[in-house]
Order: C-alpha cells, then structure tokens, then sequence
C-alpha cells in the first residue's frame, strides 16, 4: 500500500522569477533586448563591479592571518561602523551622542524583515504601513507576511512625467497617526528647506514612525552625502528611526546581499535596548551572518586610498548613466519623436521613467523585442553603444504607432 505523502495538498507557489524576464528568455528573437535588470551594468552588458572591490578580493583571499570563526549574531562591529559613518557622516550628532547604531543583516531584504519584526512586536499598535517611493517596493511582502495592513504609493505622475511632490504631501497629509511610513527613493522630488520642514512637521504632530530605505548610496547622482541627505534633515529635526542600508549595489557585489538594520533613537540607553531585542529576533533569523562581503566593503571604507577609488568609480558610472540618458533624448529629437522627453535627464539614478503608455510598453516588448516593464521604468545602464540606435528607434516606432501614425512606419520584414 503506498504511503501518503505529507505534502500532498501543498501547491505549487507563482514563480519567483518575473514573468517579464521568463518571456524574454524564452524569446527567440536574436535582437531581443532586456531593460530591467535590478544590477548597474557595464557597456558589455555585464553586471557592473567597481575595480576596487575586485583588488580588495583579491588581497583578502592571499591574507593567511584571516579568522574564519563565525560572526557575533550583531554582525561585524567594524563593517557596522564604517557603514554608519558613510551614512550619516563621520560627525554626525547621532554618532558623536552614540545614538546610531545598527545589525549586520542577510540579503537586500533582511533588514526590512527585522525592522518589521520588531515593529510588530514592540510597536502593536501600528497596524498599518505605507510604502511612498518613486516605484513599487518589494518590502510590502514583508510586511503583509508579518500581519501589517499595507498601502503602496508612487510619487511619479505619469500625466506630468514627473516626481510630484504633492503626492508625496498628499500621502503624508491622510496617513493614520501612528502608523509606520516607508520612505525610499524621493529624492527627485527635489523638495526645499521649508517643504522638508513641512513634512517633518506632520511626521510628528501624527507620531508616524520613519523607516528609510537607500538601497543604493552614491548611484543616485555620484555624490554619497547627497544621496543621504534627507537622513541628515531627519537627525537634526530630533527624530527616531530605522533605516535599511543596503550595499550590495554600491559596491557591485550583488551576490552577497550585504545589509544593516540602522537605528536611530534619543539616547544611548533606547539605542542599546532596541539593539538588543534585534540581535535577538536576528538569532532566530539566521544566527550569523555571512562575513566575505561585509570583509570588502569594511576594507575599502576605511582605506583612504581604497575609499577615494570607490568615489571615483561611482562618480564615472553615474556620469556615463547621465550621457547615455542626454544621448536617448537627442536621438529621440533627430527622430522627431512626438512629445517632451526632458524627463529622462531630469530625473537621477541607474532606473528611470520613459513616460511611455502601456500600449507603447507593449509594442516595444511584441513587435520590437524590447522587455520593459509595464511603468515604462527602465535601467538605462542597460542602454550602450551597441543597442541604442535599436532603442531609441523601437520608441519612436512605439509613439508614433499608438498615435494612429501606422503609415508612417516601414513594414516589418520577414524572416
């Protein structure tokens, strides 16, 4: 008699692989064009890794004095304060007043599963979470897993073809008091001093409780205090928060998903208590954390050889990221492509908007072989030399059809 299986009613779970990408790789067209990778890429079409951190491996992997003990469940302390101090600034008040402090983490996620775990625990009458950011976040999974009532935002108005901080306003001015804010990618709102006073100021009169996310420091415009000076504006104004800081972008070591659970708090004491009951959920988690990636950055972060390298290398992609966007934008000009496409350079960072509709996004995926996302948000490092022509030409066609313009276009030949 055979034996029943404890797994019999256990489905199968949706693939965890995007349905864009399963399309494409399944796509046999030989021009066939993939513009949503999440890593930077180079002109070769390679994930992208800085130089530094292919030297440093190197020089880690010959050092015959390395202990390969298992971490402290916290983390590396070294790699928790060099990171610290990249984003707050060496001399930030938060660090001199040792009221900064975070938790090595696992994976791009990690510190988002923690911080939720904590606020769930610590903090149960937040029951609700929004997400405001220039695009859709992953992090809502986890927070709906933890039992949170989650509401997702973006401030890009795709009418305005623009980040419009009014939506961010808009978000802030109906949000549950006491509730947990997810604050990411908002920098292109471009907001002044009075707007950002003016945020804080309903931050706080509500007790909504900030968690920042900056996935990617220094890829945004080249500038690493830039990038996170909206956590500077925070500190000042006396607030308590966490903060996921991932690395792994950065640095182009996206393989080992290197993370920290910041916090912020009023005093030394809080800081040390919450610290605490993290490492604890975090031993339940995982234990330890891996140490190779955590060993490169920390080395590089604090040589000031190694660390003025890695600058200068952040500040080259970013400037071929700003080229390659002014040489989209013209090449859609000379092709007389309906519309403003002043966007694509207004806006900074690896990903951005093309403004396109979801008929333009579709004709460029069937009759192009262009995979996009359905926003139309793409990585523009995906875009080189070798495929822009392809490129630019496929969006023109893509406007210009969706238009009514079909004359216009030349017969598609075939094979």
């Amino acid at each position: 008699m055979p034996t029943l299986s404890v797994f019999t009613d256990v489905p199968l779970a949706h693939k965890l692989e995007g349905s864009l990408l399963k399309m494409y790789k399944q796509d046999d067209c030989p021009n066939k064009l993939f513009l949503a990778y999440r890593a930077c890429m180079t002109r070769e079409g390679c994930p992208w890794v800085s130089v530094v951190v292919r030297k440093t491996q190197l020089q880690i992997s010959q050092d015959p004095s390395l202990n390969y003990e298992y971490l402290p469940t916290m983390g590396m302390k070294s790699f928790i304060q060099a990171s610290l101090e990249l984003l707050f600034g060496k001399h930030s008040p938060a660090i001199m007043e040792n009221r900064a402090g975070g938790v090595h983490t696992v994976g791009d996620n990690g510190a988002f599963q923690l911080g939720a775990r904590f606020l769930r625990t610590w903090r149960r009458d937040a029951n609700v979470v929004y997400i405001i950011s220039s695009q859709q976040e992953p992090h809502g999974l986890v927070f709906q897993d933890m039992g949170f009532t989650v509401y997702e935002c973006s401030i890009w108005d795709p009418k305005k073809l623009c980040m419009d901080p009014n939506i961010l306003f808009s978000v802030v001015e109906q949000i549950p008091r006491g509730c947990v804010l997810v604050i990411g990618n908002i920098l292109d709102c471009k907001l002044t001093l009075s707007q950002w006073a003016k945020l804080m100021s309903a931050l706080k009169s509500k007790q909504v409780f900030p968690f920042f996310d900056i996935p990617c420091q220094g890829l945004h415009n080249g500038d690493l205090e830039e990038d996170t000076r909206i956590l500077r504006y925070f500190v000042s104004g006396g607030f308590e928060f966490f903060c996921s800081q991932s690395l792994s972008r950065s640095f182009g070591i996206y393989d080992e998903g290197v993370s920290i659970l910041v916090v912020v708090a009023l005093n030394n004491q809080h800081l040390l208590c919450v610290v605490s009951q993290l490492t604890s959920f975090a031993q339940s988690l995982w234990l330890n954390p891996p140490t190779r990636g955590a060993r490169v950055i920390t080395s590089i972060l604090c040589n000031c050889a190694l660390l003025e390298e890695w600058k200068q290398s952040l500040k080259e992609v970013v400037e071929n990221i700003m080229l390659t966007k002014e040489k989209v934008k013209e090449k859609l000009r000379l092709l007389g492509t309906p519309g403003s496409w002043d966007h694509i350079t207004e806006h900074s960072g690896t990903h951005g908007y093309l403004g396109l509709t979801s008929q333009q996004v579709e004709y460029l995926v069937k009759k192009k072989h262009i995979y996009i996302p359905k926003n139309g948000r793409i990585n523009f490092t995906c875009i080189n030399a070798s495929n822009i022509d392809y490129i630019t030409q496929g969006i023109s066609e893509a406007v210009f059809f969706t238009r009514g313009q079909e004359n216009r276009l030349p017969k598609e030949k075939k094979p």
